[in-house]
């Protein structure tokens, strides 16, 4: 996974985490829709500048965003498939 999918999907998972929509977060953070979808799927890079507008309005470190997905431990698996 590169950076830009673990950007999509950690930006796509804290949007929904405060019940956002993209319009909403894309208004808040002054960016355009279209824009933030992009980021969304993977197409764009963000540059630091949308990465701090981004973070401010999910009320969220910058760090996060970029935040690798933990891996997990044999036993979390296992209980996953129980």
């Amino acid at each position: 996974m590169d950076l830009r999918e673990v950007f999509a999907n950690n930006l796509r998972r804290l949007r929904h985490a405060k019940g956002l929509s993209q319009d909403d977060l894309a208004y808040e953070a002054e960016v355009s829709r279209s824009y933030l979808s992009q980021l969304e799927k993977g197409g764009f890079y963000a540059s630091l500048k949308i990465i701090g507008k981004l973070a401010t309005v999910l009320q969220v470190e910058p760090a996060e965003l970029l935040r690798l997905p933990r891996k997990r431990s044999s036993t979390e698996a296992k209980s996953a498939k129980s």
